[in-house]
């Protein structure tokens, strides 16, 4: 007789358990199939095998009631495994895992990325750091992609095939970019590179001359592209609390004038149902009263840092006259008068960096039902991940 040691006389019992729980598993399920004296053979099999557990001292224990279950479990007498074959069943594994991943995403943490710059400093969309000078870890794989891994950032050189005239394309072809065209093949660029205050600057460009042209094998742009924070949105928070001021909101923008359909935006909660809101920059006013709390819009009033090294927040804003299109919101804040009354189920949306934010100053208040959630903590990049406050 082969007798084992303790280590491996575990293992085996955890084995025959198993076996006799998964043949258990089969005669609940199948047991209306098959005749009742099987029905009846399998279940003292599974008895028997459960009492045996304890009892195992060696090799021979295991084997013999092993087979003893197999043979009462044969598909002679009318039983069919779960599983034909492991591929089905490593299947059948990453079904539900994905289900169970798609359930929590829908009911309880939603990912999101941010792609613009609208709520600066707290959350970065995508932006840029214009350089020439690039180290080891910018252009040797595969240290490039494991710091783009870690932080986000990815150093790009944008180099044209063949020289000529660098002409600006006037429809947009790719999102957040700028289209030129070079001697017939078009370059995009990263739109923060090369436009300032609404304006097409083609002297950021690196290469280009005086005249307008760029050499052979010249470089349009070279520099990091930053990635934007990607956030988890706390899809059940709202279903146990009302909506908090300072809450950073995540709402779709279905049913809203002046918001492309289908799409969900991210901004600070500032004023809430049956509010008036103002704004004497660098202040909030609600109701006329001067709004102090909670911290995170006394921090943007103050015109305050987020973190060390970051740059300070800006405070709250008006929007320009001139940069205002009436068609897109019925009362906008352009003014140090000027007033936003909110009806009963509407909620005011700002962005942190207000001076370069679309938000309800453009297109009026958010209604309740396009609420998602709060945003509640930054997951990538690794270098910037916190709770978002």
């Amino acid at each position: 007789m082969d007798i084992i040691g303790y280590f491996k006389k575990r293992t085996l019992r955890k084995k025959l358990l198993l076996a006799a729980n998964h043949a258990e598993t089969v005669r609940r399920m199948q047991r209306h199939l098959v005749a009742p004296e099987d029905d009846a053979a399998l279940r003292e099999a599974v008895q028997r095998a459960r009492g045996a557990v304890n009892s195992i001292k060696s090799t021979d224990d295991f084997q013999a009631a092993m087979a003893e279950l197999d043979s009462a479990l044969a598909p002679g007498h009318g039983w069919s495994p779960l599983h034909p074959s492991q591929a089905a069943e490593n299947f059948e594994v990453i079904l539900v895992a994905v289900a169970v991943a798609m359930a929590f995403r829908c009911y309880f943490l939603q990912p999101f990325k941010i792609p613009t710059g609208s709520m600066q400093p707290t959350l970065y969309g995508i932006h840029v750091e214009t350089h020439s000078s690039p180290t080891v870890w910018d252009t040797s794989l595969p240290l490039k992609v494991l710091k783009w891994a870690v932080t986000g950032d990815w150093y790009t050189e944008i180099r044209v095939g063949t020289g000529g005239t660098v002409q600006p394309v006037q429809e947009t072809l790719k999102p957040g970019y700028v289209s030129f065209r070079v001697a017939g093949s078009v370059y995009h660029v990263p739109a923060e590179a090369v436009v300032y205050r609404g304006r097409l600057n083609v002297g950021a460009l690196r290469d280009v001359r005086p005249d307008g042209t760029i050499p052979f094998r010249g470089v349009l742009w070279s520099g990091t592209v930053k990635a934007g924070d990607h956030v988890f949105v706390n899809r059940m928070a709202w279903n146990f609390r009302r909506p908090r001021r300072g809450d950073v909101m995540v709402f779709s923008t279905t049913g809203i004038d002046g918001l492309p359909e289908g799409t969900h935006y991210i901004k600070r909660m500032c004023g809430l149902p049956g509010e008036t809101v103002q704004i004497w920059p660098p202040h909030l006013v609600i109701d006329g009263e001067t709004v102090t709390q909670p911290d995170s819009i006394r921090r943007i009033a103050a015109r305050q840092k987020v973190e060390f090294g970051a740059p300070a927040y800006a405070g709250y804003t008006l929007i320009k006259t001139n940069d205002f299109i009436k068609a897109e919101a019925p009362v906008p804040l352009c003014a140090m008068g000027d007033k936003v009354k909110l009806g009963p189920d509407e909620y005011y949306a700002l962005g942190d960096n207000t001076m370069n934010s679309r938000d309800s100053r453009y297109w009026g208040p958010v209604p309740e039902r396009n609420l998602l959630g709060p945003g509640a903590f930054i997951y990538w990049p690794f270098t910037r991940a916190r709770i978002i406050r």
